[in-house]
Formats: structure tokens, C-alpha cells, sequence
């Protein structure tokens, strides 16, 4: 595996594991600053809407997600990886916990120093229906 793509694998976990502790300093300092995220149902979130959005979801719940990479593809300064995704949102006091799963594109661009950033991520989860 050559370094560039375990670089993006690396980064693709630790992305998840920020994600799972509702860490979004974390995550922005992850990004391009004229990142964009595209969810189901929402506008087109760029850094401060996805943070106050990321935010205000993690007062309400407990979110785990679990990412199965399937596809990491570099193309000189540019990289895509698809993955499979499931997430739970457990809420913090009553209600019902909520799962959902689907599939996520991200982009990445390469910086002059050779960090890999998180430029767009789109995701298509839904809810996942229990028999």
C-alpha cells in the first residue's frame, strides 16, 4: 500500500473516531476551509454550519457511527474514498434511538506540506428499517 493511500485510510479513521466523540475542533482542523458537506434533506453545510450543526446534534445525542471503507482512489493532488456507513443517534435523556445507514463519498485535496484535508463529503444514509 503505498503511503499516500494509507495516509487517507489513517486519516478516514481518526476522522470516524472524532466523529464518534462529538469533537468538531477536531474535525474542522481535518478540513479545507471552503469545505462542504451535503446531507439528505439539508442545505449545503460549509465550516460554521456544520459546526453549529454538529454541535447542536451532539447536546441532543449519542452518536456511533461505524465506517466500512470500500474504495480509496488518488489522483495526483486529489483523492476520493467511498465507504459504507452505519449511526446510531442514542438520545442523551429519553426517546428512542434512531440507526442509519448508506453510503458516503469524500474528497480530499493534498496540501503543500502533504497533509491530506477532507474537502466535500456527501452521504445518502437513511433510516434503517427494523422488521
Amino acid at each position: 500500500m503505498q503511503s499516500d493511500e494509507r495516509a487517507i485510510r489513517e486519516f478516514h479513521s481518526t476522522w470516524i473516531d472524532a466523529v464518534n466523540a462529538g469533537d468538531p475542533a477536531r474535525l474542522l482542523v481535518m478540513a479545507t476551509d471552503d469545505v462542504l458537506f451535503l446531507n439528505p434533506g439539508l442545505s449545503t453545510l460549509g465550516r460554521d454550519g456544520f459546526s453549529a450543526h454538529f454541535a447542536a446534534a451532539h447536546v441532543q445525542v449519542r452518536i456511533s457511527c461505524v465506517s466500512k471503507l470500500e474504495e480509496v482512489v488518488i489522483v495526483g493532488e486529489v483523492a476520493y474514498t467511498r465507504s459504507r456507513d452505519t449511526l446510531t443517534a442514542s438520545p442523551r435523556t429519553s426517546g428512542e434511538e434512531s440507526r442509519l445507514a448508506g453510503d458516503r463519498m469524500t474528497i480530499y485535496r493534498k496540501q503543500p506540506d502533504g497533509r491530506w484535508l477532507l474537502a466535500r463529503d456527501a452521504n445518502v444514509l437513511s433510516p434503517v428499517v427494523q422488521p
